[in-house]
């Protein structure tokens, strides 16, 4: 019985000195865990800095970008209405063209010593013989 006394304490002894081994084992792993933390945390807020300074210029570019579209629409309603204006420009430009027209075919009308084609007989009156 002494001999199983011995072996049960000694096996009690080899557990506890087991389960202390385990337990400095765990709580230097947890330290380990701690410190690797802090030390990703630290790069994070090192990190944090230039990200902030990312995101600004991407948000300045951005910013940029709508207002160089704004100022395309506007050029692009400018280009529009200037369009539109050299259109009418065009038309009254036509209209004085074919008045003039008119004048100088009634000065030539009156005028007994014209020798403009539109007056000579078979002349073709739609075709302008004018250089102004």
């Amino acid at each position: 019985m002494s001999t199983t006394i011995v072996i049960i304490v000694a096996a009690i002894m080899v557990i506890v000195l087991v389960a202390a081994l385990v337990w400095v084992l765990m709580r230097k792993r947890r330290e380990h865990r701690r410190v690797e933390a802090e030390g990703i945390r630290q790069r994070a807020a090192e990190q944090e800095f230039e990200v902030g300074q990312r995101q600004a210029q991407a948000d300045e570019t951005a910013a940029r970008g709508q207002a160089a579209q704004a100022e395309g629409e506007a050029k692009a309603a400018q280009a529009e209405r200037l369009a539109q204006q050299a259109h009418v420009h065009r038309n009254e430009a036509a209209d004085s063209r074919t008045e003039l027209d008119k004048e100088w075919d009634r000065a030539d009308t009156l005028d007994p010593d014209s020798k403009s084609p539109r007056t000579q007989p078979g002349a073709d009156p739609e075709q302008p013989s004018r250089n102004p």
